[in-house]
């Protein structure tokens, strides 16, 4: 039997600080994912290996069993429907928050408490309508890709469902944060079946990074 451990991550912010924890873990990946245009890392520990794909597709590949374990943003989970996975451990990295925005000069006057129906664009339609729809706010939801805070500069929409880290990108385009939506960091995601078959090798896993992130 295959006891080996296939673990999804995406290149970026989510990748650079989950190494060290895996660093500390004892596994390190035997290539720079920068610099690698490889899509399969092999590990220092020849029983794990890393799959770098994009961000939004690594609880595809768990759920589906292409990948043991993953790590994702709990943003990208919220979103997705239909995932079928364990979600043992926070990592505590990739830490931000799930915000709206809107143009400083709407929010000099505005009141959310006040809020009857908005016009929002965002690249996380699910979480948007299950927020607003809880605050019993009625919503039209355009869906965008990119460049959320050009939405509000030319009439796109009234304001924006966003990442935020340090609200910069929200400053320079003129864009105030009016609530939170929710705090959000990565966790570590596991494949149902590979529990079963692998569970010695991936408790262990997970145990070691519960210490690095207990440090």
């Amino acid at each position: 039997m295959n006891t080996g451990i296939t673990i999804a991550l995406s290149k970026g912010r989510i990748l650079q600080e989950a190494i060290p924890l895996f660093a500390g873990a004892g596994i390190e990946l035997a290539e720079d994912p920068d610099e690698s245009r490889k899509l399969i890392i092999p590990s220092t520990d020849p029983q794990v290996r890393f799959l770098v794909i994009r961000a939004s597709d690594v609880p595809t590949y768990v759920t589906w069993g292409a990948a043991d374990v993953g790590i994702a943003g709990k943003d990208v989970l919220l979103e997705q429907e239909g995932l079928d996975l364990y979600e043992p451990l926070d990592l505590r990295i990739g830490l931000c928050r799930m915000s709206v925005a809107e143009p400083a000069a709407l929010a000099a006057t505005d009141a959310p408490q006040r809020w009857e129906r908005v016009r929002i664009a965002t690249k996380y339609p699910h979480i948007t309508r299950d927020y607003f729809h809880g605050r019993g706010v009625q919503t039209e939801i355009i869906k965008l890709y990119g460049s959320m805070e050009l939405a509000p500069l030319v009439g796109l929409a009234d304001r924006i469902v966003d990442l935020v880290s340090s609200g910069r990108t929200l400053l320079e385009n003129g864009l105030v944060e009016v609530e939170e939506i929710m705090p959000i960091s990565s966790r570590l995601v596991v494949n149902r079946a590979a529990m079963k078959l692998k569970r010695r090798a991936i408790e262990e896993l997970i145990t070691q990074l519960e210490a690095q992130v207990r440090s």
